[in-house]
């Protein structure tokens, strides 16, 4: 049985496409049961729910499929103490509350809720795959996920990453490439040192480790995913391509931005998070950035706090300029459809891509009308 066959079964797919969990909203019930529906794999971003909210979400999701989904969660990160004060911050970002006519901004209260409470919350959810990125989870939580038979799965930016979440006991690895939209996964290393591109990632991560590895990170069309299976990936992990879908729960403005952007319009930034995140190249992220090189940003997650407000404001509004529009590279490949149109048309592709490669000539030469269908 082939890696792909091998991962369908065990997880009860029909096809090896994951809906990447798109925390913040992206992600609605509907566009996670559409996804699983259609034959793959929807999922929760659960990072940024309440226990009561992720409860919510995920009996949503089952009152629409009676497919597998997964949910996802942060991976506890060290508390890093901010290098400047906090009212450095927020002098940098009160021009842009005023101009919505928004309060002054103020630095908010953390949360009432723990890591705790809402990996609780997600094993009653009714999932059966957990994921989570920017770590690795303490091995009490491994343990009790092990114990409730979920399907587990961590986020790695090189092979060592990828070889210590095999050592915590991890089911299958997720690979992001630097070209994926959203927060760096990185938690060895320097970012930079990290940006690693998904076709040079996949294959060295498939050769050091032992258990599935899914490729993510610009894939955004069936080309795509045949070229990740072919690298030894078991399945794919899109996000980018399912934020315009019609099931998605980002706002207007962010999806136009998305369905316009061109390749070379997004870039890594800490602007609206205080961590590195790929996103859409806007007003917000260029001024904040621009003079002191980003000096005056809060770590993770003061930072998305801070900014939180201009954001949903920014989304009522309609204003791009103001929203961290997180997209991965392959933007120009994006459509406007419902989620199990993309999925059709993903397997589609993947299989004429496929066939097409199959086209090549004995003598290792290819047709020249061995094409892939784009539309």
């Amino acid at each position: 049985m082939s890696a792909t066959a091998d991962f369908l079964q065990i997880l009860k797919l029909q096809h090896p496409i994951i809906q990447a969990p798109l925390a913040g909203g992206g992600d609605t019930p509907a566009l996670v049961a559409a996804v699983s529906n259609a034959g793959g794999l929807g999922f929760i971003g659960a990072a940024y729910l309440s226990p009561e909210q992720i409860t919510q979400a995920a009996n949503d999701v089952k009152a629409k499929t009676t497919r597998p989904f997964g949910i996802n969660l942060f991976a506890p990160t060290a508390s890093a103490s901010p290098s400047i004060s906090p009212a450095v911050a927020i002098h940098r970002v009160a021009p842009y509350f005023s101009e919505l006519g928004l309060p002054a901004p103020s630095l908010p209260a953390g949360t009432s809720f723990t890591l705790a409470d809402q990996l609780a919350a997600a094993m009653e959810s009714g999932a059966s795959v957990f994921s989570f990125t920017f770590g690795v989870l303490p091995p009490e939580a491994l343990q009790a996920l092990k114990q409730k038979k979920f399907f587990i799965m961590g986020t790695a930016t090189t092979v060592n990453e990828a070889i210590e979440l095999e050592k915590a006991g991890v089911d299958a690895v997720v690979t992001q490439g630097s070209e994926a939209g959203g927060h760096r996964g990185t938690f060895l290393g320097d970012f930079g040192a990290a940006m690693i591109g998904t076709i040079s990632l996949v294959p060295q991560i498939v050769d050091a480790v032992r258990v599935p590895v899914i490729a993510s990170g610009g894939i955004m069309d069936g080309r795509g995913i045949a070229a990740a299976l072919a690298l030894g990936a078991s399945a794919v992990q899109l996000g980018t391509a399912f934020l315009t879908c019609n099931e998605s729960g980002v706002p207007d403005a962010y999806r136009e931005a998305i369905l316009h952007a061109m390749e070379d319009q997004t870039r890594i930034t800490r602007a609206f998070s205080g961590r590195p995140a790929r996103g859409i190249v806007n007003r917000f992220m260029t001024e904040v950035e621009a003079g002191d090189g980003g000096a005056s940003i809060l770590p993770f997650p003061l930072q998305n706090a801070l900014t939180r407000p201009l954001r949903t404001a920014a989304a009522r509004s309609g204003r791009a300029e103001f929203l961290s529009l997180w997209a991965g590279q392959g933007v120009r490949l994006a459509r406007r459809q419902s989620a199990a149109e993309l999925v059709a048309r993903l397997v589609k592709e993947t299989d004429l891509a496929i066939r097409g490669l199959q086209g090549s000539r004995a003598d290792g030469s290819i047709h020249p009308k061995s094409g892939v269908a784009t539309n």
